[in-house]
């Protein structure tokens, strides 16, 4: 056994050992092939954009995020202050963009930086998953108190409105889920979650009555009734659920798809970006999509399990659900079970803001792989085959 001893080792084996064995290959390598599948998307109409090539940047320096994040240690994070700040720094941003944000489609919404521009809500996703799980890491068994269901709907709901007021009602929609998953998870009774689906209920009315634009209430008014208005509000959806349809088993084929080639599909690189994806790999291949999605998922849920403290199962589970609430909506606003609320698919959709927020939170989870119960298991071992 004496070959296996780790002085043996060259140190820079030793290195990309210590650098790359905490890393789950299968949850990374099914990410970049998503990426892979959204950038064969954007490159079927590469000649009339800058799309893909913008898209090829963004996903080499989300990678190098994902390393880079992957190698730090992030047991601070169980502490109050970092969190908090990493809260306020959410705010703020959120609340300048109303001052110095540029205005896109209606929305005002990013920090328009010339070479690039900045989204602060996607990053903000993330920050809620680590507010939640650091505040119920301790918390989880008071969560009964009524108290702690109210103090951890605050945060969620200072993120809620600042992003609902630019308007962006489906990041909006992301934060209440993150928020809703956590809690759920966590072990709220059934009371208190009668108690905050009737709360959500009277702030839908709210919502609806106060704050909603004629154009948001005439996409729900059209999901209700799809085909009452299809020259007009109804477009969109009529358009994505065409393109899928029109994929049958096999798809078009890559760069044939009518609908978005011939521009009746629009903002095929963002918002129905499944739908353009649909109409020229077919059913084959948004099966082979939803395979490496919830590979993702089930790797991701796989390392709440094994977390080292409840802190880090509880970001864990925080990750799947708002990786699983993008995903779910942006599908259903594709196939038409939904209303369209210009919401992005994980990992595919082009645009940096959220492909760095979601590859950072891989990183982040990967980071905590290294202190979690199979590292130490792990360190265990190798000990023990450098004293044989």
């Amino acid at each position: 056994m004496a070959y296996l001893r780790p002085s043996l080792l060259s140190r820079p084996s030793q290195v990309r050992m210590r650098i790359f064995s905490h890393i789950d290959i299968p949850l990374i390598t099914c990410a970049v092939m998503i990426s892979l599948l959204g950038l064969i998307t954007m490159n079927s109409f590469a000649s009339e954009n800058a799309f893909f090539e913008r898209q090829v940047i963004w996903l080499a320096i989300s990678i190098g995020v994902f390393i880079i994040a992957s190698q730090i240690d992030y047991r601070f994070l169980r502490r109050t202050w970092p969190v908090a700040l990493l809260f306020a720094v959410s705010v703020v941003s959120l609340a300048l963009v109303y001052v110095f944000g540029d205005i896109v489609k209606g929305a005002q919404s990013r920090f328009n930086l010339g070479v690039f521009a900045i989204q602060p809500s996607d990053p903000a996703k993330l920050i809620l998953v680590i507010l939640l799980a650091k505040y119920f890491a301790r918390r989880h068994i008071e969560i009964k108190h009524i108290r702690h269901i109210l103090v951890s709907g605050l945060y969620a709901a200072i993120l809620f409105f600042l992003i609902l007021l630019q308007p962006d009602f489906g990041s909006a929609i992301i934060i209440a889920a993150i928020w809703f998953g956590v809690v759920l998870v966590a072990g709220i009774s059934r009371k208190h979650l009668i108690a905050v689906l009737l709360t959500g209920l009277i702030v839908s009315g709210g919502l609806w009555s106060f704050v909603l634009a004629d154009y948001q209430k005439q996409r729900v008014l059209t999901f209700l009734n799809p085909l009452s208005d299809i020259q007009g509000s109804g477009y969109n959806a009529y358009q994505a659920t065409v393109a899928v349809g029109s994929g049958q088993l096999f798809g078009k084929g890559i760069g044939y798809g009518t609908q978005s080639k011939l521009k009746f599909l629009p903002e095929y690189e963002t918002d129905f970006i499944f739908a353009a994806f649909a109409e020229e790999w077919g059913f084959a291949g948004v099966a082979l999509l939803f395979l490496l999605f919830g590979i993702v998922i089930w790797r991701i849920l796989a390392h709440a399990s094994q977390g080292g403290s409840n802190f880090e199962a509880l970001f864990a589970i925080g990750l799947a659900v708002f990786l699983t609430s993008h995903f779910v909506i942006h599908v259903g606003i594709n196939l038409g079970l939904l209303p369209v609320t210009g919401t992005t698919i994980p990992f595919m959709s082009y645009g940096g803001s959220h492909l760095l927020t979601e590859f950072l939170g891989l990183g982040i989870l990967n980071g905590m792989r290294r202190y979690g119960r199979t590292a130490r298991r792990t360190e265990e071992e190798r000990e023990l085959l450098g004293i044989m």
